[in-house]
């Protein structure tokens, strides 16, 4: 293809959702199908200093992943992408200021329930970017007879902590929910999850 006069994307937008850090934009108005999109960061701290994402080059996709590609979570970043078709490049197109330690949005964990014989262990696994393993991430897990309002809260447990809960006491339909918790600039939290059911101690 020669020169077209190629338009930019649109909605640019930094967006920090299930632990991440994520560009996503829409195509500009007739854009070819077989347009691609490059994505550079700036980082508050080096600004005019405009980084390549190397796995969001020359991309058929209209979003990218920034989390592990950041040189530092803890400043505002900024992040801008262009549409290139042949030897035709649209503007770039910036997004606003984010950083992911005060504006990162949890996604709820994934329950395991482990049920012995007189007790049951719950871990909680988080779907997190390899690059964000190490921040201390926690969970609150809470436990009720089903069809009950009355909850006991298990609170603040490390992410790789297993809660171990004594069940001899408990009988009948047991449901358990958790929300990822993560302390910045204020405390945030995820949604709770989707109750997980057991039957406990259920003779016959």
């Amino acid at each position: 293809p020669g020169h077209v006069q190629l338009l930019p994307p649109q909605n640019v937008t930094l967006l920090s959702k299930d632990f991440a850090m994520i560009l996503t934009w829409a195509p500009g108005e007739g854009s070819p199908p077989d347009v691609t999109y490059t994505v550079r960061y700036e980082s508050q701290d080096r600004l005019d200093k405009w980084m390549k994402v190397p796995h969001c080059r020359n991309i058929p996709s209209s979003s990218c992943n920034l989390t592990c590609a950041l040189s530092n979570l803890y400043v505002k970043v900024r992040a801008r992408v262009k549409a290139v078709w042949g030897r035709s490049q649209s503007p770039w197109v910036k997004s606003q200021f984010k950083d992911y330690y005060s504006d990162v949005e949890l996604a709820p964990p994934v329950l395991t329930l482990n049920v012995r014989d007189n007790s049951i262990h719950v871990t909680a696994s988080f779907p997190l970017p390899t690059c964000v393993e190490n921040l201390t991430w926690k969970y609150d897990l809470n436990l009720w007879e089903a069809g009950s309002e009355d909850k006991k809260k298990y609170e603040g447990y490390f992410r790789k902590d297993t809660v171990t809960i004594n069940t001899t006491a408990l009988r009948g339909n047991y449901c358990f929910s958790a929300r990822a918790l993560y302390e910045s600039i204020n405390l945030k939290h995820s949604e709770f999850s989707q109750p997980v059911c057991v039957l406990l101690n259920h003779k016959g």
